[in-house]
């Protein structure tokens, strides 16, 4: 996750670097349940509205939890599916609050209703995130269900007037991504408090929709309007949250950017970028799906590193006899193509490893994702890149940074 408002500020009023602190626990996504009540285009689980067999059980998922906080994990992320679905959601999220947790319920919003607010806004999450990826019917369109924004929107108003504080996720790809400028002003006439834009990563409908990945010129386009929108907030003493998830590159457009428009602060972003480090999975992030599986991360679901019902997850989560988790958790990652070659690789880690293996089969290769071009990172000799090969309507604008 690149918390992009966090480098806003830091360029609105810069601060003394101090020494990086290193996370203990990896942040858990737990996917309580698979059962969802839409149909997503990128839903990297490929939920569906029907009971899944085998799914954790309240006493499993509560001697899980003993165990995370021994682990010293400090966030539990409460997913799907839609966990809403689940009749224990509550007596679940109230316990992770008991013991401590940063607890956030990520959600399609669409289940949230008048009946179900006060027992919400009891839990006392700590972040309530909706996902909605376009306005109206293109939200419909890649939810799979007309009606599904209003109803999410409803959710949104709700659980804004209840005091939670609220996110909106937004996943871009060719279909939706002129939808943005359209987005940040529902987050502004709504009073929304944060911002996610992610990336498409291939897994699980991601991967087979991938023909719609955002073209590489749009994302620079859309990562220039985002930039934009993050450094008027901060500049206006604003508390907005700008975070983009899923395309590490995002953090060396970031450096580019501040390099055009705030030459004398370079270094110092620099130093705060690489202090981030880049790509978390495997390392600060961590999943466990609905059957109690282990995961590097939630985009990793073909990849099973063990099952809490069996082994402790601080057990498989320390177990480097998994080459995957081996070569993640290796400092810095052997990366190879451009990626391994790249001036900026500190800053990014080698980006999302999933993409590489999606394409290639080799989990190490470049990201076919960065949208960077070869000038950019250093690399004016480098070989012919691996591609992605965008659909192209005749609304898009053709991409033109394939070296």
């Amino acid at each position: 996750m690149f918390r992009l408002s966090q480098f806003m500020h830091e360029i609105v009023d810069p601060a003394p670097v101090r020494p990086a602190r290193k996370a203990k626990g990896p942040v858990v996504i737990w996917n309580l349940i698979r059962r969802c009540n839409l149909k997503c285009k990128h839903c990297y689980s490929i939920s569906a509205d029907v009971d899944f067999p085998g799914e954790l059980k309240t006493h499993e998922i509560f001697a899980a939890m003993d165990d995370l906080k021994a682990f010293q994990v400090p966030a539990l992320i409460l997913s799907g599916g839609e966990p809403l679905l689940r009749a224990d959601i509550f007596e679940i999220s109230a316990r992770a609050k008991k013991m401590g947790f940063y607890v956030g319920l990520s959600t399609n919003g669409t289940l949230i209703t008048a009946d179900n607010i006060g027992s919400i806004a009891a839990i006392g999450y700590d972040y309530l995130g909706i996902s909605l990826d376009g306005i109206g019917a293109v939200n419909d369109g890649f939810r799979g269900r007309k009606g599904a924004f209003d109803d999410a929107l409803g959710g949104i108003r709700l659980a804004r007037d209840a005091g939670i504080r609220l996110g909106m996720r937004f996943t871009a790809t060719m279909d939706n991504i002129h939808q943005l400028p359209d987005m940040l002003a529902l987050m502004d006439a709504e009073r929304i408090d944060r911002f996610y834009l992610s990336h498409l990563s291939y897994a699980g409908r991601g991967n087979k929709n991938r023909q719609d990945d955002a073209g590489l010129s749009l994302t620079r386009a859309m990562m220039d309007s985002l930039f934009d929108a993050a450094y008027e907030d901060a500049a206006a003493g604003g508390n907005k949250e700008f975070v983009t998830g899923n395309n590490d590159a995002d953090g060396v457009y970031l450096l580019l950017w501040v390099q055009r428009k705030f030459p004398h602060l370079a270094g110092h972003i620099r130093t705060r970028l690489v202090q981030w480090g880049g790509n978390a999975t495997g390392v600060n992030v961590a999943n466990i799906d609905n059957l109690g599986t282990v995961h590097p991360d939630t985009m990793w679901w073909h990849h099973d590193l063990g099952n809490v019902k069996e082994r402790r997850f601080s057990d498989i989560w320390t177990d480097l006899s998994d080459p995957l988790m081996a070569g993640l958790k290796r400092s810095p990652r052997r990366i190879g193509g451009r990626c391994g070659r790249c001036a900026h690789f500190d800053i990014c880690g080698g980006n999302t490893r999933v993409r590489a293996m999606q394409l290639t089969g080799d989990p190490w290769a470049e990201d076919p994702a960065c949208y960077l071009s070869d000038r950019e990172i250093g690399l004016d000799d480098a070989p012919p890149r691996l591609q992605v090969t965008p659909f192209r309507g005749t609304n898009h604008a053709p991409d033109s940074l394939h070296s």
